[in-house]
């Protein structure tokens, strides 16, 4: 194969001046190709090697008068027309047998003199499709094609793109649920994907595909009808919950109590799996598990321990009956704990029925919502729907869902895991700063930043999607080492991000204000090149387009349709208008 750069030195754009450990001057003689120039493309230089040749990216243009000694000569300052280069891998026209290789490392740097060149036209498209090649290995994941050269379509790396975590940002309307959609058809098409995606407003509903399955958190409604997992309706019921979960929902931490509440509830939780193992005579399981053990309890025998510890008599002196240690100091524990149980909205965690109760019900859960196609029909990527789950406990239950998931990878042997990735929409909602965090945040912050830290071991992969960079957990996204970044306008938010990318690319990040609609900056492990891409349209759009206002305020709107949203918000259930 011909080596792809054969440049003349005529061809030239100019010499290299200066060099960095990874920054490039090059002094650009042409006032025509001075203007050529653009900032953000790419630029070849000559390398001190035989064979290979660095590519760079053009960061700064600029064109201003030298200075002259003699300051009575009547010449005019000769004009200094410089180029800066960020230095972002090698091009080899030889690798062993493999022939116009890129690489992502500086095996070289260029020598004073070195001749830069312009990468354009047709040796543009030759080298976008030499990346896509190589990256098309049977391991890829499609976004859609370069902005620099539309012929070349843009590959990342599917195994990197999920071993390193990732992070999708960008404003409201640019683009980020449609660019969530492209990835998941694609994950869709593999065989054995297993993914779940967090969906809060139910925006991923038009998903459709043979792999795609779509499960609610039961809503009013649902408890209601009696919808059960065969009705595509999920319950996460309270024993599922961790033993600080179970506190932050029903201990009031301002209360004075609140210590000894903390306690008994541990006590009296762990009793009451005891009992329900014992009844069940499973007997292999009483030595070793703790309050934290995915064990079913009966709740309302919970209540009725609590009630009596709360109005408890003892014997005094004389044998007098008094107030005994926790008399009346469990009130309002019960009591929060009374109305969670009665409340409609948290049916999905309460109202189960006998089925959540039965020992086999997690193995039934778990094949459903997380196993792979060979071990459950609804094998590949589910997508739950959380928009009818309440805000105050939404972090505590999105969490619970990754908590299983990661547990069940944890206590798989490593001969049989099967990893699975966790795509979570609205991320900044569920794990904030730790700086705005009550004690629901703090628990869903602990269990997605453990998986953040150990996930990758364990086949457990994150995928970050927020429109606030600024308010997501930091930790979180330190872990990522994917970026697909679409536009941000808020400075706070494209601060972040900037943070985030690698110093030498520049002011590659400072066009985050000006991408367009659908259009991404990628950079990380995934991506051969950091690279500037405009994503493809999904086969089914996510239900999060822009309202077109002006146009629909030139139609009538529906006569029923306030009568409709108010019969809903009373039912806390959307049904559509009758006849529409």
């Amino acid at each position: 194969m011909v080596a792809l750069f054969e440049y003349q030195d005529d061809q030239a754009l100019g010499r290299v001046a200066s060099v960095d450990t990874s920054t490039v001057i090059v002094e650009v003689e042409n006032l025509e190709q001075l203007k050529r120039l653009q900032v953000n493309r790419l630029a070849v230089l000559q390398s001190s090697k035989l064979g290979q040749h660095l590519i760079g990216l053009i960061t700064k243009v600029t064109r201003k008068r030298g200075v002259t000694v003699d300051v009575d000569a009547d010449e005019e300052s000769p004009e200094i027309n410089l180029c800066h280069v960020a230095l972002i891998g090698t091009f080899l026209d030889r690798d062993g047998e493999d022939s116009n290789v890129f690489r992502r490392t500086l095996e070289s740097v260029p020598e004073i003199d070195a001749n830069c060149f312009a990468l354009e036209g047709e040796l543009l498209t030759q080298f976008m499709q030499i990346l896509s090649a190589a990256s098309a290995d049977g391991k890829s994941l499609c976004l859609g094609r370069y902005t620099l050269d539309d012929h070349a379509t843009a590959y990342l790396n599917g195994n990197k793109f999920f071993q390193r975590h990732a992070f999708i940002g960008g404003s409201t309307g640019s683009g980020k649920s449609w660019t969530t959609a492209k990835i998941i058809e694609q994950m869709a098409e593999l065989k054995a994907a297993n993914a779940i995606v967090f969906d809060l407003h139910g925006e991923y509903g038009p998903l459709q595909h043979d792999h795609i399955h779509h499960f609610k958190v039961a809503g009013p409604s649902d408890v209601e009808a009696g919808k059960t997992l065969e009705d595509g309706v999920i319950y996460l019921p309270y024993w599922l919950l961790s033993y600080e979960a179970l506190v932050s929902l029903f201990v009031d931490r301002s209360d004075q109590n609140a210590p000894n509440q903390a306690m008994i509830m541990a006590r009296e939780v762990n009793q009451a799996k005891r009992a329900y193992l014992e009844a069940g005579e499973h007997q292999e399981l009483l030595a070793n598990f703790t309050v934290d053990s995915p064990v079913p309890f009966d709740m309302s025998a919970l209540l009725a321990r609590l009630n009596e510890i709360n109005t408890e008599m003892v014997e005094g002196a004389n044998k007098r009956q008094k107030q005994g240690e926790f008399y009346g100091k469990l009130a309002r524990m019960i009591a929060r704990l009374e109305n969670k149980q009665s409340d409609r909205r948290l049916g999905f965690l309460f109202q189960g029925g006998e089925d959540a109760l039965k020992f086999d019900w997690l193995e039934r859960f778990t094949k459903s919502l997380l196993g792979s196609k060979e071990e459950n029909e609804l094998g590949g990527i589910k997508i739950i729907d959380f928009s009818e789950v309440p805000s105050d406990v939404l972090p505590l239950i999105v969490s619970l869902v990754a908590r299983v998931a990661f547990s069940l990878q944890q206590w798989t042997s490593a001969d049989l895991r099967h990893p699975i990735a966790l795509l979570c929409d609205e991320a900044h909602l569920y794990i904030p700063q730790r700086s705005i965090a009550d004690a629901a945040d703090n628990i869903s912050i602990d269990i997605f930043e453990r998986i953040a830290k150990e996930g990758r071991k364990y086949g457990v992969s994150l995928v970050v999607i927020s429109q606030r960079p600024s308010e997501v957990n930091k930790t979180m996204l330190s872990q990522c080492s994917n970026f697909v970044a679409m536009r941000l306008t808020n400075a706070d938010d494209q601060s972040v991000v900037k943070k985030l990318l690698p110093d030498s690319l520049g002011g590659f990040s400072e066009v985050l204000p000006t991408l367009d609609t659908g259009e991404a900056l990628v950079v990380g492990d995934a991506s051969l090149l950091p690279s500037r891409i405009r994503i493809e349209e999904p086969n089914n759009k996510p239900n999060s387009g822009t309202v077109d206002f002006w146009d629909e305020w030139q139609h009538d709107a529906d006569g029923a349709r306030l009568a409709s949203a108010v019969d809903n918000w009373r039912k806390q259930n959307i049904q559509p208008i009758a006849g529409s």
